[in-house]
């Protein structure tokens, strides 16, 4: 006859315990944080706004050292800097489009493990040649540095893919 749970040794009953509550937290996070609501845009007037106070966000139109990113650069053509840059985003595991238009993308990334989604925009700015970034976390303080990891990472991605076919001239 086996023993009941409650017979089991203390350290048993205690795992299960700590199981069972990281389970219900998990799920119950997961399930708030897929339901955050989708903010709109932070293009203000021609540019991205700031980021918020936490350190969940990079924008290479803030001013904040914590916050700031340099922007992507476009190497001569931002619109064809912008056309790569989409195709590098469309490759990109959860992922979706939300907006896109010749100067403007705006992007939704998932984690892999708990869902959480980050909004990502880029801008193309002809004028200094370059393409303005912000990655935001939608919820949560802190993001471990997973928005500055993801825009240096698409920055690689766009320096390789320019170099390989680089823009014409005149397309600009």
């Amino acid at each position: 006859m086996r023993a009941p749970l409650t017979a089991l040794p203390s350290t048993v009953n205690r795992r299960l315990w700590v199981a069972l509550a990281a389970t219900v937290v998990l799920t119950g996070g997961n399930i708030m944080f897929r339901m955050a609501p989708r903010p709109p845009s932070s293009l203000d007037n021609g540019e991205l706004l700031p980021c918020p106070g936490p350190p969940n966000c990079v924008c290479s139109q803030d001013n904040t050292p914590k916050h700031w990113v340099a922007p992507l650069r476009g190497h001569g053509s931002v619109v064809t800097a912008m056309a790569r840059l989409k195709e590098i985003v469309r490759a990109d595991p959860r992922t979706t489009i939300l907006d896109s238009t010749p100067s403007y993308l705006r992007v939704e990334y998932r984690s892999r493990l708990f869902r959480f989604v980050d909004d990502v925009e880029f801008l193309a700015n002809p004028p200094a040649g370059t393409i303005e970034v912000r990655s935001c976390s939608r919820v949560g303080y802190w993001d471990l540095g997973v928005n500055r990891r993801r825009i240096e990472r698409l920055r690689g991605a766009l320096e390789a893919a320019l170099q390989s076919h680089p823009p014409q001239p005149g397309s600009i």
